[in-house]
């Protein structure tokens, strides 16, 4: 059986060949395979060195290219790229707005301080003094976050990368960038030196609130200069850059101060600062300068910048702009007009100095809510202080604070002006008269000397908006704007001297170069001496006894009030001291506004204000002195005020409320009746109301024949020779 075993096919004793292995076969199989990936392997790795070799010589050749492109390192601290950056500063160097971009003073490696050039490395670049232009290590560290995160959470660019990007690139996140990045950054490592890098970008570098560079940066947060910083200031700076909005000192100054903190840890960590040093940094206790209210400046600013086109030649470096504005004063300008108009209305208020300087100027109650300078640009109508004009006239053509008139019913080619009481004084002198704002005086004046002679006088003192010639405009018709009736009363003020408003002294480049200086020039004579005093004595009395005492503060005024027709427009406009004050307050649709005259909320802001813009200043007296008046201020006069009764609310008119010729009302069904408001503003009294309030003419001429009136007093000295024929005080009959 065991032989059978062995036999197979009949053949007894012979073995089988057994099959060949599959093994035998694979053995040569896998040598030639792993000869083949050999190859390939060496063949790929031929292509890699090749791809590197060509990849590092294209990167030394666009190195070399951008080397031989950058500009010189003088054209690098120019920063003319950047903008123009103009900065308005107040009368004391108080900055009060800067445009542009803020670039502060140059500073030289030497000059910026060794503190501020570590926190800088030690928060931006630690390996700033030993790499070429880009860090590896950084990148990696940046590219593993990113992998973790899923996002990019920090950047890995280097100070000189940082400093490639915000001269010669932008900030948008592509691979193409990044690379152009890259290359920027090593061809300005073969080019300049790491201190002239590092002065470079602390020069450049934007740091939040419009401030680029480490001494725009000092002097916005701070106040000073980056070359006195400290080490808490420092490290508040050098945290800035990484996010300039969210760690602002004006804006946040607690993470501000945290940030800081960061930033004195790391300069410990990486050696350039000591664990004791910093541990005596308080940031808590670093003093931030606020940053500059922009609100109620605006409003100067926007009227005085326009003006730097005509003062100097075109430029594009950065400029200071040295005002006339005081900060102390703009203030108190603030207050007076927020404080006194009446809710739902406007104020506005121009302040100006004896030679012309603008002190203050307000053109609206929020400038946040409307730019809209309603000191400068709005024209609205003055009521009776236009009369500054008609009294101009009469006293030019030689009548006095002393002559008398009569006040009775005027009637001037179917115009019939009315006083504010409804009822005629009878004699009085023109002090009384301008005092207790008496329309038909005015009216009178204007009949016997012109129309349009007063039209001219209100030109000659530098109104430039068009003045009605119709009679009516004696009371305040023609729309005028505050700044140029402020400037005729300055004039006034000035002896009857021309005042032209100014609001810039001079221009200086950030390197202290002038470009433009303010010469004072002599003004042009519009009246005479003696007729300017005359009218400072009249403008003495509304403040003394008239319809202007609540403009009293204490120390000599003269000033003039006024009120437009149905309580729609209140003006002050007065002087003290030197500084002359103007005042408006209404609505911006000229609708009425219960209770508001000149000698209410616009004389109280002007008081205001003026207690506080001359508190400073020595106390001086007028060129006359006006006497204690005769007179007081009837109930109506109390009531009423100064208003200026439109005409066509009297009587059958010649214009509308801008003057303008329109229909007589007695061609279109006869006369209409009479129009008043209530001081508190519901409305038309009824006849019943008028003749309770008013007592009637024939009535109130009884009770002045039972009290005679005391004879004018005498003629206050002039500051010079009045014309020989005004030596006596006379009455004037139109």
């Amino acid at each position: 059986m065991v032989k059978a075993a062995f036999t197979t096919n009949g053949a007894a004793g012979r073995l089988p060949l057994a099959a060949p292995s599959q093994a035998f076969y694979r053995i040569p199989c896998m040598a030639r395979t792993a000869k083949t990936n050999s190859g390939m392997f060496k063949t790929a790795l031929k292509y890699v060195l090749a791809l590197g070799v060509l990849g590092v010589l294209a990167l030394g050749i666009a190195v070399a290219v951008a080397v031989g492109q950058l500009p010189d390192y003088g054209e690098l601290t120019k920063r003319d790229n950047l903008g123009q950056m103009i900065r308005v500063r107040a009368v004391d160097g108080t900055v009060l707005v800067s445009m542009g971009p803020n670039l502060g003073r140059w500073l030289t490696y030497d000059e910026i301080p060794p503190t501020m050039r570590s926190a800088m490395i030690a928060v931006e670049d630690k390996r700033f003094r030993s790499h070429i232009g880009v860090d590896p290590i950084g990148m990696a560290r940046s590219l593993k976050v990113r992998v973790q995160a899923g996002h990019w959470r920090q950047g890995g660019s280097t100070i000189t990368q940082q400093l490639a990007r915000n001269i010669f690139l932008t900030n948008n996140r592509t691979f193409v960038r990044k690379v152009k990045e890259g290359v920027l950054a090593l061809a300005l490592e073969r080019k300049f030196t790491k201190n002239q890098i590092l002065e470079l970008y602390l020069n450049r570098v934007y740091f939040g609130g419009g401030a680029y560079g480490i001494d725009a940066a000092s002097r916005t947060f701070f106040g000073h200069g980056a070359d006195h910083l400290s080490l808490g200031e420092a490290a508040i700076v050098a945290g800035l850059v990484k996010a300039p909005s969210s760690y602002s000192p004006t804006a946040d100054v607690v993470a501000a101060r945290g940030r800081a903190g960061v930033v004195l840890n790391s300069m410990v960590e990486n050696g350039f600062l000591s664990a004791a040093a910093a541990s005596q940094v308080d940031t808590a206790a670093i003093r931030v300068q606020p940053a500059a209210k922009q609100n109620s400046v605006r409003y100067f600013t926007d009227w005085a910048l326009p003006q730097l086109d005509t003062l100097i030649d075109e430029t594009t470096e950065p400029i200071d702009v040295w005002t006339t504005l005081d900060t102390r004063m703009q203030a108190a300008a603030d207050r007076a007009i927020n404080g006194f108009t009446p809710g739902g209305a406007q104020g506005a208020l121009v302040s100006i100095d004896r030679d012309g300087a603008v002190r203050a100027m307000i053109g609206g109650r929020d400038y946040v809510d409307s730019i809209y300078n309603r000191a400068t640009q709005a024209e609205r109508q003055p009521g009776s202080s236009f009369k500054l004009f008609v009294y101009l006239t009469a006293l030019e053509n030689g009548m006095k604070p002393t002559d008398t008139m009569v006040d009775k019913p005027v009637n001037i080619e179917g115009w019939r002006p009315r006083n504010s009481s409804r009822s005629f004084a009878g004699t009085v002198t023109l002090r009384e008269a301008f005092s207790r704002s008496i329309n038909t005086i005015s009216a009178q004046i204007g009949q016997q000397y012109g129309f349009s002679t007063i039209a001219n006088m209100a030109q000659r003192f530098g109104i430039s908006s068009k003045i009605s010639t119709y009679p009516s405009m004696v009371l305040g018709t023609s729309d005028v704007r505050l700044i140029d009736m402020t400037k005729a009363f300055a004039s006034v003020s000035n002896r009857g001297v021309s005042v032209m408003p100014y609001a810039i002294r001079k221009v200086v480049t950030a390197d202290g170069r002038l470009l433009y200086q303010h010469d004072r020039s002599e003004g042009r004579v519009l009246v005479a001496p003696w007729v300017a005093a005359g009218m400072t004595d009249l403008l003495q009395s509304a403040v003394l006894s008239g319809t202007g005492r609540a403009a009293n503060i204490g120390r000599p005024v003269a000033g003039k009030t006024g009120t437009t027709q149905s309580n729609r427009d209140g003006w002050f406009i007065g002087f003290s001291s030197g500084l002359t004050t103007g005042v408006w307050m209404g609505r911006d649709d000229a609708k009425a506004i219960p209770g508001l005259q000149g000698g209410t909320a616009p004389a109280r802001a002007f008081a205001s204000y003026m207690s506080t813009a001359v508190a400073n200043r020595p106390v001086e007296q007028f060129d006359t002195q006006v006497p204690i008046p005769d007179w007081q201020l009837t109930p109506e006069e109390e009531m009423y005020g100064d208003t200026a009764i439109d005409a066509n609310a009297m009587s059958p008119s010649l214009v509308d409320e801008n003057g303008m010729p329109i229909e007589s009302p007695v061609e279109q069904g006869g006369p209409q009746q009479p129009s008043m408001v209530r001081p508190d503003g519901t409305g038309d009294p009824t006849q019943q109301e008028l003749d309770q309030a008013f007592p009637p003419q024939q009535q109130q001429q009884q009770q002045q024949q039972q009290q005679p009136r005391r004879p004018p007093p005498p003629q206050p000295t002039d500051p010079s020779n009045p014309p020989p024929d005004t030596t006596e005080p006379r009455t004037i009959t139109p």
